[in-house]
């Protein structure tokens, strides 16, 4: 299952402490992933920028 604290579009909110998305969806795309059948996000993309970097060592 995906993470939200590694997703590129999560951030921290400083009062509540927990991982908020920051993606800008269109009302489609809100329907969309409300009806979406699997607990995973469809949108989520790893925000780690080093995996690349590690994977060629």
């Amino acid at each position: 299952m995906n993470s939200c604290d590694s997703c590129m579009f999560a951030y921290i909110d400083d009062m509540t402490g927990e991982a908020l998305c920051d993606l800008s969806l269109d009302e489609d795309e809100i329907v969309r992933f409300s009806q979406h059948p699997l607990k995973e996000c469809p949108f989520y993309k790893d925000g780690d920028e080093y995996k690349t970097v590690r994977h060629q060592i």
